[in-house]
């Protein structure tokens, strides 16, 4: 598809969708997890790309950001797509198009791209010890930092998994040298670098915020996660769930002449972030009250981190309301049916791979600011929708 026949497509999209574009399902394989089966994904899919390739355990959302997935990683994995009258055009070259015409002057000006994206991850069993870099570190291998956030859909967690807790950080009195010993003992089976960290238990409907440089071993809830627009990480964790952990995950995005340097692995991690003793107090999240009038509540569920919001919207059975934001927005309908401006919106109970959906749309920001008109024609079923952000939120104050 040329430049032109791109900008063509997107234009039109985003006329004929009156400011809202339809998004098609983007599905992610992760070669060292199992998938917990609770994505919608049809159950003969979750291996559709090949057992080589590994399950798939993740979805993403308004994403213009390629996986890193290693060598068999596909052209085009990562990335959402815009479907217009029967063709597709990636989000990420419809806002290198149109910019401020989808995403607003004020992000175009700043980041002249679509500096966030979502996802639900979706695991049986735990994550290793992780931690996404900083920009000090990221920019030395050509990415930025990667600051994240997490929300326990009620909707996607009918069962806890094998592991419903997560690992943050140390606990306070942990000294880098006790860490330091567990990244030399790597390739020695468990490192048992989770021995000195503190493990929280994930409650459905709450969530977490996790800064760049912070380790972390995300619990097997199916956990929606917003973040900046980066995949950058280290696996710190020689060990999970029975599983090991290749060595070259270690040095994951770690540059090339640092490679074997324990201490460069050490300088990534935000050391006081990781044994602040009041690490609940500041990272947890409940939800806050965003906006609430007749017919419906909006709830912000990630709101701890200037790069990135998100919220959660119920629309009452048999109400209409118009809803407003001051930001262009990504968004997944989890629950219901109904009208959202010409779309008709709609949360599927089966997905098979490759099939498209009426579930996920992107709002560009004049659309948003004029009002969104949402109608829920059920007499019983909310419409519940998750929504998600980048970055410094008009509307969201920290």
């Amino acid at each position: 598809m040329t430049t032109a026949t791109k900008s063509s497509l997107a234009h039109s999209a985003l006329d004929a969708g009156k400011g809202i574009l339809r998004l098609t399902p983007t599905w992610v394989p992760r070669s060292f997890c199992i998938p917990g089966r609770r994505i919608k994904l049809h159950p003969d899919d979750y291996y559709a790309l090949g057992g080589e390739r590994g399950g798939i355990d993740e979805r993403w959302f308004a994403s213009t950001t390629p996986a890193e997935n290693g060598p068999l990683t596909g052209e085009n994995e990562g990335l959402s797509f815009i479907v217009h009258g029967g063709e597709q055009v990636s989000l990420r070259d419809a806002v290198e198009e149109l910019g401020a015409e989808i995403i607003g002057e004020r992000l175009w000006d700043e980041y002249r791209a679509w500096p966030m994206f979502s996802k639900f991850f979706d695991n049986l069993g735990p994550l290793p010890h992780h931690i996404h870099h900083r920009d000090e570190h990221a920019n030395k291998v050509g990415q930025m930092g990667k600051p994240e956030a997490y929300y326990f859909p009620p909707q996607l967690n009918n069962h806890g998994g094998h592991f419903p807790f997560t690992f943050f950080g140390f606990e306070p009195g942990t000294t880098k040298d006790q860490v330091r010993e567990c990244l030399k003992n790597f390739s020695k089976g468990d490192n048992h670098i989770t021995d000195l960290s503190k493990a929280y238990r994930l409650t459905p409907g709450t969530g977490w915020d996790v800064a760049p440089g912070i380790l972390h071993a995300p619990g097997s809830l199916c956990t929606y996660e917003p973040q900046a627009a980066s995949d950058v990480y280290a696996m710190y964790q020689s060990l999970v769930d029975d599983q090991i952990v290749p060595e070259e995950l270690l040095w994951k995005n770690t540059p090339e002449e640092e490679l074997g340097n324990i201490d460069y692995l050490m300088d990534v991690i935000d050391w006081e972030a990781n044994v602040d003793p009041n690490f609940a107090q500041n990272h947890f999240m409940a939800p806050r009250i965003k906006a609430k009038d007749t017919g419906y509540e909006e709830n912000w569920v990630c709101y701890r981190n200037a790069a990135f919001s998100a919220s959660e919207l119920t629309v009452e059975p048999g109400h209409t309301v118009t809803i407003t934001d001051s930001a262009a927005y990504g968004l997944i309908v989890m629950q219901g049916h109904g009208k959202m401006g010409v779309w008709d919106i709609e949360c599927p109970a089966l997905i098979r791979y490759g099939q498209l959906t009426n579930d996920e749309f992107f709002v560009s920001e004049q659309a948003a600011k004029e009002g969104i008109v949402i109608t829920n024609p059920s007499a019983t079923d909310p419409i519940v929708m998750l929504k998600h952000f980048g970055p410094m939120n008009p509307d969201l104050i920290l």
